[in-house]
């Protein structure tokens, strides 16, 4: 392994070190705006997580729920481009020295060449791509280009994927597995549910990668629930709801860096 995912992989290699769980927290690029993103990334950095997701905001966000496309509206309204997103994983990187990813759909990455893309993110610092509708058999030329850029690729499991499907997916990836808890779109929900329990011991009888948790954890009790049997623990809707809810964009940044470090306690699986 080389590059820009050698810095995930020792992230959460660390953490795990530490008897913890990683926290990854996801902010879409562009929302507010390009600059107030930036500042939500380094807030939350500051606050406590580990890894960043940056969401590139996209039109049709099926995995998304109304949260993070209420954002992604804002964004899209704002004029978000790519460069923005890219600029968003300089930034935040650069001000912190820790692992940022790019979370898209796969038709803007296709639209703007995936040589072009994989090198422009590799060259920006970012440690790889979470590509949620890529199907892996499709995969290849993506996956080509990653690792010449020394870029991870993160695939997304789901609780209906049979263990050969597993196997097939988490063999084709690198960095960590996203492993979602609950079959839908995001959001923050009363609980993460005993299916990503499992879906995380099914995952992990198939590969050695990390295994991540995402969609549905937003608060302490929750992060520490995922954190006794997962590797990391994933958090968007509850920081973008944060900002949305804030009286003003000074007031949002308080409130993700909070959330950060109430969610940075409650992965540490201390009694």
């Amino acid at each position: 392994m080389s590059g820009n995912v050698q810095l995930l992989s020792d992230t959460l290699a660390k953490a795990k070190a530490e008897d913890r769980a990683a926290l990854v927290a996801y902010l879409p690029a562009g929302f507010p705006t390009v600059d107030g993103g930036i500042e939500a990334a380094k807030a939350v950095f500051d606050g406590g997580a580990d890894i960043v997701e940056v969401g590139l905001p996209h039109s049709d966000p099926v995995l998304d729920g109304p949260v993070i496309q209420t954002a992604d509206d804002i964004a899209l309204k704002g004029g978000v481009k790519i460069a923005d997103v890219l600029r968003t994983v300089r930034e935040a990187h650069a001000a912190s020295g820790k692992p940022v990813l790019v979370m898209t759909y796969w038709n803007p990455i296709d639209r703007y060449g995936v040589e072009r893309f994989t090198a422009e993110l590799a060259e920006a610092g970012g440690a790889g791509c979470i590509l949620p509708d890529l199907p892996v058999q499709e995969s290849a030329v993506w996956r080509e280009h990653a690792e010449k850029h020394g870029l991870g690729t993160v695939f997304v499991v789901a609780p209906s994927s049979r263990d050969e499907r597993l196997a097939t997916i988490t063999a084709a990836g690198s960095g960590f597995v996203y492993a979602a808890s609950l079959m839908g779109v995001t959001g923050t929900r009363e609980s993460v549910g005993a299916s990503a329990e499992d879906l995380v011991a099914r995952t992990r009888a198939t590969t050695e990668l990390p295994v991540c948790v995402g969609l549905g954890v937003s608060n302490a009790v929750q992060a520490k629930e995922v954190a006794a049997f997962a590797d990391g623990v994933i958090v968007g809707s509850a920081f973008v709801k944060r900002m949305l809810d804030a009286p003003d964009h000074a007031a949002g940044l308080t409130a993700v860096r909070e959330l950060a470090a109430e969610l940075a306690e409650g992965v540490r699986r201390t009694p």
